[in-house]
């Protein structure tokens, strides 16, 4: 049955509102469903670490997985979006192009692919769950194990039977050494870069790790006893026995180097702590307090002074009375967890700074400072940063604390505003570093020791390089990203590299919002180099040296930013890119190493199509990156498959006007053999692959050459005889003919210019042949 519906003049008029308003809601909606962000697809906050990210995506892949839901047609597809916002929020670089281009800066095939339901139910990160088990990666492996801590690592991969097998093992063996030592693993599917760098074949492999000494492997069978023993034997801390006629001296000798005394009183109670519990407290007071044990059955009258007269043990912490005072600790357990946790409570903590010590203290010496406020510290956390002093003293590092709830003037006069950890470098108070990593020991220690070491200061409005009156590479971050923690340490490592020579410098945005925004920074991390007026936005990888080739390029003026012309007579080469675009990040580092290689033969500049995107159409650039060369009043652009910087700077110098002349037999006899100037000459055939890559290269050495020596070109498919005659048996061959009379004098200059290209194109892939040839006088 079929309805008719006669709209009136104001109905109809109603309806035609309507239609385009609710086409538009119905886009809108199309358009944020195609487009929801990955964070909330995943459920986790966008300051989120890929641990939590991983735990996330997994609950998901448990539920939303298409093998667990057979009757829903559209189930494939909502598992791809997730599966797609994992693979991107795991990879720093990836996270980092999403956070600040969002979808359009990713490669579509991302995330195309999944595993099975029961991949991610049983073989998924084996170890995410576990306290006592720290999972490393490529960001952090290195900082852990050369921390000062004995690393235990468990390198597995997921598929792999026996590593299965061996979790429940390590499980139990990682709650048994707690404390102790740390417990790591390795998921060699996640990180296979880093296992290959360190020559795992095998699956699982266990190496202990200690800072300065090469791993070792363990190799026997995988019980927990066995794993326990096998660990043990590296703690190698001396546990002392003490009697009448050592006692005294070895407790005052600790005291004086600040180390308290852990002693048990073994009588025939059975209170005295077991040889294996005693070496695992040694291993985990290391540095703080030394063990020992006294045997009260042979050393009766001793105990008496102590005022033990059966089993016992205690802390003494340093410059405590050696009798029963207020300061000495007695304990009541025989578990090593209850007792470390007793004895570090009982320890002194880190020495206070306040705002009247702090300027002098930290005037000429290096300081790492924790920032607390007042009891927002927890306890656990405070009393495993009293072990820093212990890592850091051999580094001449000193370790204190300020309470920025009693000196809330100074703390925000250094805009600290929450619990941190800083280095001063003993340059004064305002030439310091925030840590902005995990918030554990090892990585603390790690970065206290980068950071003394490099030159990366906290900029804040009071000494933010505005006037730039030096260069300045300065990182605008936020603390909560996890690229910008990755290119933390690569900013450290290179800062070192380029002491004395440019500043470096981090802004923490999430504290400094009008600084940033004054430079208009929209994503985290932006890394900016100041270089007199020009200002220079790197975009290349989160590496020191790819932040080294960079700041070369930069200061050294080669690589121009063009936007508008050229100079008359001058030749460009110019790459059209769109900061989100993928393959032009690829091509950036390249693009700067060939400009680099054409210095002072072609002009190399790069124009931001979305910055610039009038300029871009004018020259009706239509992809990116699009790649052309500007020779005199024509435009080139380059086709070829390669994109690495010697290829395309091989197609830049073929466009070059010609500095080499073409010789026959007869020029050859009367100009090279028998002429009064140097020559230097490329014998090459036309059908030759080397001789056509070396073409261009033989160009540039004639254009350095020019006016000192000629530059000449034999062909020897058409001259053949006069190549044979002067012995050409390879293709291509360079020759010197250097003249020997009058102008004698500037044939060491010119032999230094041969050698030192000669070098330069023999490394791009030229001739081999370059030969210094006799003519008229013997040459040596």
């Amino acid at each position: 049955m079929g309805y008719r519906v006669i709209l009136g003049g104001r109905r109809r008029h109603l309806v035609q509102l309507l239609l385009p308003l609710l086409l538009l809601l119905f886009l809108v909606a199309a358009v944020l469903a195609e487009g929801r962000d990955y964070y909330d697809l995943l459920g986790v906050s966008r300051e989120a670490t890929t641990r939590e990210i991983r735990q996330a995506f997994k609950k998901l892949a448990l539920t939303m997985h298409p093998d667990k839901n057979p009757g829903d047609p559209s189930a494939h597809e909502k598992f791809l979006q997730v599966n797609r916002a994992y693979e991107v929020l795991k990879d720093e670089d990836l996270r980092k192009k999403y956070d600040k281009y969002g979808e359009k800066g990713l490669d579509e095939q991302q995330g195309g692919r999944y595993e099975s339901w029961n991949f991610y139910r049983y073989d998924f990160g084996i170890y995410d769950d576990d306290l006592e088990i720290i999972t490393l990666d490529s960001g952090d492996f290195e900082a852990a194990v050369n921390s000062g801590e004995i690393w235990f690592v468990n390198f597995y991969f997921p598929r792999c039977s026996h590593c299965h097998e061996l979790a429940p093992t390590w499980r139990e063996f990682a709650k048994e050494m707690d404390g102790v030592i740390r417990i790591g693993a390795v998921n060699c599917g996640d990180n296979n870069h880093l296992c290959r760098r360190k020559g795992i074949n095998s699956y699982p492999s266990l190496f202990i790790y200690r800072a300065g000494q090469r791993p070792e492997k363990f190799n026997g069978e995988r019980t927990k006893d066995n794993l326990v023993r096998f660990s043990m034997q590296f703690i190698t801390t001396t546990i002392t026995q003490l009697w009448q006629g050592n006692v005294f001296n070895e407790i005052e000798q600790a005291f004086s180097s600040g180390l308290g005394w852990l002693i048990t009183f073994c009588s025939n109670t059975g209170d005295c702590l077991e040889p294996r519990t005693r070496q695992k407290l040694a291993g985990m007071l290391d540095g703080l307090v030394k063990v020992g044990w006294m045997d009260c059955i042979t050393e009766e009258k001793l105990c008496e002074s102590f005022q033990v007269t059966g089993g016992a043990t205690a802390l003494f912490p340093p410059g405590s009375a050696l009798d029963k005072d207020g300061s000495v600790l007695w304990l009541n357990t025989l578990d090593s967890k209850e007792i470390y946790n007793q004895a570090m409570n009982h320890l002194p903590g880190l020495e206070l700074l306040t705002s009247d010590s702090f300027q002098r203290k930290l005037a000429h010496h290096r300081w790492l400072v924790s920032f607390t406020f007042g009891d927002r510290s927890s306890n656990a956390a405070s009393n495993e940063y009293k072990k820093l002093q212990a890592f850091l003293r051999d580094d001449h590092i000193q370790v204190g604390r300020v309470d920025c709830i009693s000196d809330a003037e100074l703390c925000q006069s250094l805009y600290i505003h929450k619990p941190c950890v800083a280095v001063f470098k003993g340059l004064g108070i305002h030439d310091f570093e925030i840590h902005h990593g995990k918030d554990v020991l090892y990585n603390i220690v790690g970065f206290a020791r980068d950071s003394v070491r490099a030159h990366v200061t906290t900029l804040r409005p009071d000494n933010f390089p505005s006037d730039r009156k030096e260069p300045w590479l300065v990182d605008f971050f936020a603390p909560w990203c996890p690229p910008c923690r990755a290119l933390l340490p690569e900013l450290r490592k290179a800062s070192i590299q380029l002491a004395g020579r440019m500043k470096f410098g981090t802004l923490d945005c999430t504290i400094h919002h009008n600084l940033c925004s004054t430079y208009n920074i929209q994503a985290y991390p932006t890394t900016v180099i100041f270089n007199g007026s020009s200002v220079h936005e790197y975009e290349g990888q989160h590496s020191a040296d790819g932040i080294l080739e960079f700041i070369q390029v930069v200061r050294n003026y080669i690589y121009v930013v063009c936007v508008a012309g050229r100079a008359e007579g001058q030749i460009w080469a110019v790459d059209f890119y769109a900061p989100w675009c993928g393959p032009c990040q690829a091509l950036m580092p390249e693009w700067r190493r060939m400009a680099r290689l054409l210095s002072g033969q072609i002009l190399v500049g790069s124009v931001d199509c979305q910055r610039f995107q009038s300029f871009c159409q004018s020259q009706s650039v239509r992809a990116y990156p699009e790649i052309r060369l500007y020779p005199g009043n024509a435009r080139q652009s380059y086709n070829g498959w390669h994109r690495d910087s010697h290829s395309l700077r091989a197609w830049a110098l073929s466009y070059l006007p010609r500095a080499s002349v073409d010789l026959t037999p007869e020029t050859f006899r009367s100009l090279v053999l028998s002429g009064r100037d140097h020559w230097v000459l490329d014998f090459y055939a036309p059908w030759c692959g080397p001789c056509q890559h070396f073409a261009p290269e033989f160009e540039v050495l004639a254009r350095i050459l020019k006016g000192e020596v000629w530059a000449g070109k034999v062909d020897c498919q058409a001259h053949y005889q006069t190549c044979q005659s002067a012995g050409i048996t390879a293709y291509p061959s360079v020759r010197f003919y250097p003249y020997l009379g009058t102008r004698r004098v500037r044939i060491e200059l010119i032999f230094s210019k041969l050698l030192i290209y000669s070098s330069h194109f023999i490394y791009t892939g030229g001739t081999k042949n370059f030969q210094f040839v006799q003519k008229q006088k013997s040459f040596s």
